[in-house]
């Protein structure tokens, strides 16, 4: 099936203005990096998969999670870096499959949604914990910039890889949370070097994308019957 034949008008219309404003922002920048403006179109495309439930989305998160990885190395953002290659990539690499073996309905691209069970819920909290702690003293002797900022920023990347790998609709807000310390974590790279100011439109139409896929996700549980 081919998956932009599944789009909405609402949709098609989310994506167009995603699109436009990530690449407003790389000329606007003065400074085009074909990394940084692969990495921000890459992006906002794969969110609208995502929040569709569907496959190509994951696939996608894949190449950006490649792409986001050496712009973070550039800035010596090494959580980001780290958890985009460490975590979010394998993570993706984990979903592609786990979705393709859970389809809502044979044939189609929409995932069955899935509800945490109680282990599930504490592995999670075990995990998250467990995840910041190490990754809080692994950036410490990196001396990664803004460290307290990229451990947050590490906490809700698991929780939202971790939500994402079992089919939960509540990836997406701890998506939308992860958005809102990236947001802060670029503006304070964009302030040494503008060629960053991408990343930030970038991550503001990530937060509304997010958004937008949790209230679609939410929807389709009722459609699925969860």
């Amino acid at each position: 099936m081919n998956s932009f034949k599944t789009l909405t008008k609402k949709e098609w219309l989310l994506w167009s203005i995603s699109e436009a404003v990530v690449i407003a922002s790389n000329i606007i920048s003065g400074k085009i990096d074909i990394v940084n403006l692969m990495a921000t179109v890459i992006g906002v495309t794969a969110l609208i998969f995502v929040a569709k439930g569907d496959v190509l989305g994951q696939v996608l998160t894949l190449i950006f999670s490649a792409l986001y990885a050496i712009a973070s190395w550039r800035f010596h953002y090494w959580g980001e870096m780290i958890t985009y290659l460490g975590m979010s990539a394998p993570s993706a690499a984990a979903a592609i499959v786990s979705w393709l073996k859970n389809p809502y309905e044979k044939g189609k691209n929409v995932v069955k949604i899935h509800r945490l069970k109680a282990w599930e819920t504490a592995l999670m909290i075990v995990l998250t914990i467990a995840v910041t702690t190490v990754f809080y003293f692994i950036l410490g002797y990196l001396k990664t910039p803004n460290l307290w900022v990229s451990t947050v920023s590490v906490t809700t990347s698991f929780l939202a890889s971790y939500l994402l790998f079992f089919r939960n609709s509540y990836y997406a807000l701890a998506y939308a949370a992860n958005d809102i310390v990236l947001i802060i974590l670029w503006i304070l790279a964009t302030i040494s070097d503008i060629s960053y100011l991408p990343m930030i439109f970038c991550f503001v139409m990530f937060l509304l994308n997010d958004l937008y896929g949790f209230i679609s996700w939410k929807k389709r549980e009722g459609e699925q019957g969860i």
